[in-house]
């Protein structure tokens, strides 16, 4: 079903089920106006998306956190509706095309694997998931921590999940069993975690504003980096592994250098990204080729 305005191009999706949901899920493409202004001024389209500006709809409650997959075609978003939903950004229609359903509250990270084929989800409800993207099937669920989940990094090999806690502690899993293979503990609740570029190293920041850096092999705290003076609400590991992107709520995102026997851990400071009274755990990332960085933001 398709309607046609001169200010934009709406395509419904399926029709919703059940008197409470009503209201028929949406997605809108950007303006028409908007691609006639690009042809027009023969602006050159970096992309083969369908329109500059795309907006997906059909969570039923907010989102708290979205990731590309590795070759930038498909999006994963999970949210406090329990669902992750899969997109698919370069499709015409309805670009949702899978819903992964089985955690119990609130979807608070994403990730994927790097060959794109499977997709860790950190939970509220206690739990981190590993999902089959194809088969749109949970593989594992990984049981262990009592308190929140926060945050949750997968290994370069797929064979191991990290997961940061409000209870205060860091779990390696072994992702072809359901078990934790080791548990580092922290003095303050963990609200991210980062595998290092070679997963020899754990990185994670709490509610103490401070970044620890664990060592695999020896199963000890080797170093901590401080700077921030609020909760650390994300960890970003560069494409080259020689540093570390962290978004705090003291409003600040700072550039870490973690290569081993560092004289200046802290390299640079990005100034403007606010956070909110909700202390939504808001995210950073790099670009693939490691020259720009980008922070989520409470302004909109």
């Amino acid at each position: 079903k398709m309607e046609v305005s001169e200010e934009r191009i709406v395509i419904a999706k399926r029709p919703s089920q059940g008197p409470e949901f009503e209201v028929e899920k949406r997605y809108r493409i950007e303006t028409q106006a908007a691609l006639l202004a690009v042809q027009s001024q023969n602006i050159q389209r970096t992309s083969s998306l369908v329109a500059p500006t795309m907006v997906f709809t059909g969570h039923q409650a907010a989102v708290y956190t979205i990731g590309f997959d590795p070759k930038g075609r498909y999006l994963a978003s999970g949210s406090f509706d329990k669902t992750i939903m899969l997109w698919d950004v370069f499709g015409e229609g309805d670009n949702n095309f899978n819903v992964l359903q089985g955690h119990r509250n609130a979807v608070l990270q994403v990730q994927w694997s790097p060959d794109g084929l499977l997709l860790a989800t950190a939970s509220a409800d206690k739990s981190c998931g590993l999902w089959d993207v194809n088969r749109g099937a949970r593989k594992r669920i990984f049981k262990g921590h009592t308190k929140v989940v926060n945050s949750c990094s997968m290994s370069k090999s797929k064979n191991m999940l990290v997961s940061g806690s409000d209870d205060c502690s860091i779990m390696v899993w072994d992702a072809r069993s359901k078990s934790h293979v080791m548990r580092f503990e922290s003095n303050y609740q963990v609200t991210a975690v980062e595998l290092g570029l070679e997963d020899l190293a754990i990185f994670s920041g709490g509610i103490d504003g401070s970044i620890k850096c664990w060592d695999m092999r020896r199963g000890l705290l080797t170093f901590k980096m401080d700077g921030h003076r609020d909760v650390i609400s994300s960890l970003s590991l560069s494409p080259s592994g020689k540093n570390l992107l962290s978004n705090g709520m003291d409003r600040v995102v700072y550039e870490w250098d973690i290569q081993n026997f560092a004289t200046e851990r802290r390299i640079k400071a990005f100034v403007g990204a606010t956070h909110a009274a909700d202390k939504n755990l808001l995210g950073c990332c790099w670009s693939p080729n490691g020259e720009m960085v980008a922070a989520g933001s409470a302004d909109r």
